[in-house]
């Protein structure tokens, strides 16, 4: 293993794939999904960066500069609108600047889990930084950036600190104007839940957490046998709602124009809107489909 040093890691993914193979089939999607792959690598080694290894549809790159990683960034999602019929293919991107170790090849630390955190958070067409990151870049970049909150990190006390670099512009009344702040954490007061017919507020206050699952005394209840007794939790941190579970079956969130996703011992921090299912997707016909809204 190499001794430490520090550079920016970043985690690129493609997304709206698995709609892609449902329309085109195996060999088309395939093909499609590889040449977007191909062209982000592109876009990566000419801003100086190095493909570190592909995971799935995904690559996770390694950058000498916080300044190159986010004109990489940039440059690979510019690759969708050169695309045409592919276009449909978005990406989100994460990026931390930190120290890490090298060990065949592979890069290991805190600083890699970070950055795959943070580009679980981003949205299709976005560029989720972390302060060490816009910290490190020159002003032109950091103009760019929006500030969106901050983000728990399994193993991590403190959350980190997270910023979009909006990397979309347009021109309006002879002035170029930054657009598509499309912000993954939004400043919240309170988190709407709706499930059978009931509303319920939670803003934190008092014991500061909601609870959900079987039990009759849980917050919302849920009278699934696929859901645990004690099935998952809502926290409210900072301005912030945080979904954490702690069930046997997983914890089902699904938010527009996203690949559902199942929690597994995991946390989430809630976007401004979705549905949750505990124990089985939210698609089941048997599932109890609970709506959230942060306002």
């Amino acid at each position: 293993m190499n001794a430490p040093r520090t550079c920016a890691v970043l985690f690129v993914d493609v997304t709206g794939s698995t709609r892609l193979y449902e329309a085109l089939g195996d060999e088309q999607a395939h093909a499609r999904i590889s040449q977007r792959l191909r062209r982000i690598e592109l876009a990566a080694g000419v801003n100086g960066g190095r493909v570190i290894k592909h995971l799935g549809d995904g690559l996770m790159c390694a950058f000498a500069d916080a300044n190159a990683a986010v004109r990489a960034a940039q440059a690979m999602q510019l690759t969708g609108l050169e695309q045409g019929p592919e276009s449909s293919l978005g990406i989100h991107v994460g990026c931390h600047f930190g120290r890490v170790l090298e060990s065949a090849g592979d890069l290991y630390g805190d600083s890699v889990n970070v950055a795959a955190r943070i580009g679980g958070l981003a949205r299709s067409g976005q560029i989720i930084v972390t302060r060490e990151v816009v910290d490190r870049l020159e002003e032109g970049l950091r103009r760019s950036a929006r500030r969106l909150g901050h983000a728990p990190v399994k193993g991590r006390r403190e959350p980190v600190e997270i910023l979009e670099c909006v990397w979309e512009r347009e021109e309006r009344e002879e002035e170029r104007t930054l657009i598509r702040p499309s912000v993954v954490l939004e400043r919240v007061a309170r988190l709407r839940l709706v499930s059978a017919g009931r509303e319920r507020w939670f803003d934190g206050a008092g014991a500061g957490v909601l609870t959900l699952g079987r039990e009759p005394g849980s917050d919302v209840v849920v009278a699934d046998r696929q859901a645990s007794r004690r099935h998952a939790r809502i926290e409210r941190r900072r301005d912030n709602f945080v979904l954490v579970d702690h069930s046997a079956n997983g914890t089902y969130v699904a938010t527009a124009g996203e690949t559902e996703r199942c929690l597994r011992r995991e946390e989430l921090m809630l976007p401004a809107r979705g549905r949750i299912a505990l124990g089985r997707p939210t698609t089941d016909p048997q599932a109890t489909v609970i709506e959230f809204q942060c306002q």
